[in-house]
């Protein structure tokens, strides 16, 4: 992140623009008003609309009302951010402005328009800075006769909160505006994010790429909007589903960024979904008007009501096979997290491992695990010691012939797991539905393995089982409805949230993650952003819990590679193939925290 001292000059005044004008006051307009006012700037709001202006104005005082109320402002401070606020009309208001940011709509003719007419009114040292997302920032400079003052400046919204501002720098801006605009950033409590001029800078060159792979996901009807969303909700802990944010956004919003985008890429990740298109111009653009993937209660409102779209799946008719015993196979983290999740719900258990030592080395995991749970008042001693009591460790497959539904949680390698589901075949009852806990590789592949692929189906557990609260039930084109039920009926038992997929690579999250966490690597191997402004970029301006590198060091650069490759093999899409250094690193032993170096280093790992 740029932290670089700002250089004195004589062109600037001491205090960075004392008079910023704000052109646009939409939403984004509205909440940058708000900031610089209570930031002590004399803001000129313009907008040809006299209903935008009221309503700019009327949320500033709403806004300043409850910092009162709670205590965040005094009335008489609340007066002078109210009197700091003039709107006008027409952009001759702006002539005394040391700043104008514009935040009109995402057009090149009507932002060019709008530059061109500022230059015949502000002074000669006034900066202009466009808050455009996806346009090029060079381009609209060009258009001015002081391109060198010329800037972007990305705010999130809302303003108010997000504390990103990507500040953007042409071939012909100057530094010291820069430096000046920087400065400004800061003083507002916000975090500058300094990048180059391509589409979508950062956090939208990341996120847009996702919202389109969603956008088509729902569209080949893979899975429904509310399984999506979830997904990415429960799975990876974002604030917000893919489809749920493309509404918030605007639908034609996300479409122009992502042409934008594909015009400069040529990948066919940006390419925008056809659904995009079709919902804009049916005029479905999202909450603004009040339906897009999903319905609302009123235009403007985030209230979701119910439409004639395409329903969550619901469990098909048949019912569930009756489960009182569930077998787990396996003797790592999920295989024990697995069996500790089923033992509290109250199934028995039975945890089958390659040698008695193995399962009796788990079950003591599972042990280990409870008393924690125990010490932090989460589970009270008796109900530890009846879960545990419920998990019976073997040392041999043939311990499971008595389950209804058998789960594996063995090594990700597809020859091992058919090997299982083979022996599998040959020792559980008739009946037993029996799932795989795969992340990545086909289930029908290892229904394949068995005399009974109607019985297996796709039990994707998240780690660490016993946390999240995710499944992925992945149906293959054998699966019976019966035995998908039952699955759906043992996420409920166990309070899971069971989200339906197909069987393909990915499924729905890693799918959706794994291809924008590979883009973030390219953003790195082609040295348009450093790992910790990129993890900046997406922690602060998309509210991700975990920035892409931080993320890739946790899981591994070995795992992320693996399920890029499958990916790419799946889908045969160039825009999949894994990012080059990522191979690198991985070849030459930098896996991420396991091995002490990834994109960071770890001293705790090192030898």
């Amino acid at each position: 992140m740029d932290r670089s001292p700002v250089p004195e000059s004589p062109e600037f005044p001491p205090v960075p623009f004392p008079t910023v004008a704000v052109v646009g006051l939409g939403t984004m307009g509205t909440g940058l008003c708000e900031v610089l006012a209570r930031a002590g700037r004399e803001v000129v709001g313009v907008d040809v609309s006299a209903a935008a202006a009221r309503g700019c104005v009327a949320a500033l005082e709403r806004a300043t009302e409850r910092a009162v109320a709670r205590g965040r402002l005094a009335e008489g401070d609340r007066a002078g951010v109210l009197a700091r606020l003039r709107t006008f009309p027409d952009l001759r208001a702006a002539a005394d402005a040391d700043l104008v940011i514009e935040v009109v709509p995402e057009s090149y003719e009507i932002k060019q328009q709008v530059i061109a007419e500022l230059d015949g009114i502000v002074r000669p040292g006034t900066v202009l800075a466009t808050g455009t997302n996806a346009l090029s920032v060079t381009r609209l400079a060009a258009s001015s006769a002081r391109p060198e003052r010329v800037l972007g400046l990305h705010f999130f919204t809302p303003v108010q909160a997000m504390r990103l501002v990507e500040v953007v720098s042409s071939v012909l801006t100057e530094p010291a505006a820069v430096a000046q605009v920087t400065a400004l950033v800061r003083e507002l409590g916000k975090e500058p994010v300094a990048v180059g001029d391509r589409p979508g800078f950062i956090a939208d060159g990341l996120l847009f790429g996702y919202l389109n792979q969603a956008a088509a996901m729902y569209e080949s009807r893979y899975a429904t909007r509310e399984d999506i969303d979830a997904a990415m909700k429960l799975g990876c802990g974002l604030p917000m589903g893919p489809l749920e944010l493309l509404d918030l956004i605007g639908v034609d919003t996300a479409r122009t960024v992502l042409e934008a985008m594909y015009t400069a890429s040529q990948d066919r990740l940006h390419a925008p979904a056809p659904v995009l298109g079709q919902l804009t111009a049916a005029g479905l653009t999202g909450r603004k008007a009040g339906r897009g993937f999903y319905a609302y209660d009123a235009p403007g409102s985030g209230t979701v009501v119910p439409d004639a779209a395409p329903a969550a799946a619901a469990a098909p008719g048949a019912p569930p096979r009756p489960v009182e015993e569930i077998g787990v196979a396996g003797s790592g983290t999920m295989a024990s997290g697995i069996a500790e999740v089923c033992a509290r719900a109250g199934y028995a258990v039975t945890l089958a491992a390659r040698s008695a030592g193995k399962a009796a080395a788990a079950r003591a995991r599972v042990a280990a695990s409870l008393d924690r749970s125990v010490a932090r008042g989460r589970l009270g001693a008796a109900d530890r010691d009846a879960a545990l009591a419920r998990i019976t460790p073997a040392g041999t497959l043939d311990a499971l012939a008595g389950a209804g539904l058998v789960v594996e949680a063995v090594a990700e390698d597809l020859a091992v797991k058919r090997q299982l589901f083979a022996a599998l075949d040959e020792v559980a009852r008739p009946g037993a539905v029996l799932a795989t806990t795969t992340s990545s590789l086909p289930v029908i592949a290892c229904a394949a393995a068995t005399s009974r692929p109607e019985d297996v189906v796709g039990m994707h557990f998240f780690n660490p089982a016993q946390v999240m609260k995710l499944v992925e039930v992945v149906r293959t084109v054998r699966t019976a409805d019966d035995a998908h039920a039952t699955v759906r009926a043992v996420c409920a038992t166990l309070g899971k949230h069971p989200v339906d997929c197909g069987d393909r690579a990915g499924f729905i999250v890693n799918a959706l993650l794994f291809p924008y966490l590979n883009n973030a690597v390219k953003m790195v191997q082609e040295h348009y952003a450093s790992p910790d402004d990129i993890d900046a970029a997406m922690k602060l301006g998309g509210g991700y819990p975990m920035g892409p590198f931080e993320l890739l060091d946790v899981v591994g650069l070995d795992v992320s590679l693996a399920i890029e490759r499958v990916l790419h093999r799946e889908f045969r899409d160039p825009g999949l193939a894994p990012a080059p250094l990522l191979e690198h690193l991985v070849a030459a032993g930098c896996l991420g925290r396991k091995t002490g170096r990834g994109f960071r280093e770890y001293a705790a790992a090192r030898r």
